[in-house]
């Protein structure tokens, strides 16, 4: 009986240390997943756009048809070596905003909207109106192209995202007009000749801007501002 006792006293020992063991490994492990998560869910806020009194306060005002000098008022200095292309895109959605096109992008795995410009065509944004990305206001690049060389485009390239599903209709009066003049203010700023100025398609194997996007009306703009 005594032995008996004894081994039952010893056992009991033994499983007090085992669960006191198993509480502080349990109650550091939940601790060291606190912290890795914290750390990812600050990373991803420090580094993407966020929203506040402003829509996005990465995104400045639209422009004006007078305006245009003011998307070169960028938050890190114009980069001028690094923009050497032009890439233009639609949003494949008859519904467009900077908000909306950012949180597509978030939901797809990206800090934030891909796009450096965004032309608006009436539903959700004015028609013609121009918003300015966070990665344009940065000078930081791009996540727009697709494609075998989809990644140096995407560093030295500036996409520019005109809302509108473009296989089903075509883009508005306004917003081929607006984007022929941000095209041009670029073009200009940075001496990108009209041979490098894309449309999505022709780098990725993509219906990008869309099958009835006027593209040779567009071209032939270009040169002639050229």
């Amino acid at each position: 009986m005594a032995r008996s006792s004894a081994r039952t006293k010893r056992a009991r020992r033994s499983g007090a240390m085992v669960s006191r063991r198993a509480r502080t490994v349990w109650v550091s492990l939940v601790m060291s997943m606190t912290v890795v998560g914290g750390l990812l869910w600050a990373l991803d806020t420090n580094e993407g756009p966020r929203l506040s009194g402003r829509a996005l306060p990465s995104l400045i005002a639209s422009t004006t048809p007078g305006s245009l000098e003011t998307i070169f008022n960028t938050r890190a200095p114009l980069d001028s070596e690094r923009w050497q292309a032009i890439v233009i895109h639609h949003s494949a959605s008859p519904f467009g905003t900077a908000e909306s096109l950012n949180a597509q992008a978030r939901a797809a795995g990206l800090q934030g909207m891909g796009h450096h410009f965004v032309i608006g065509n009436g539903n959700g944004m004015d028609d013609g109106e121009v918003h300015v990305g966070y990665r344009w206001l940065r000078q930081s690049p791009g996540a727009h192209t697709a494609g075998p060389k989809g990644d140096w485009y995407n560093r030295n390239a500036i996409g520019v995202c005109v809302v509108g599903n473009f296989d089903r209709q075509k883009p508005t009066a306004a917003q081929l007009r607006r984007l022929g003049e941000v095209v041009r203010a670029l073009q200009a700023k940075f001496g990108i000749g009209a041979d490098k100025v894309y449309l999505h398609r022709d780098l990725a194997p993509t219906t990008s801007p869309g099958r009835l996007f006027p593209a040779s009306s567009l071209r032939d703009e270009l040169l002639r501002g050229s």
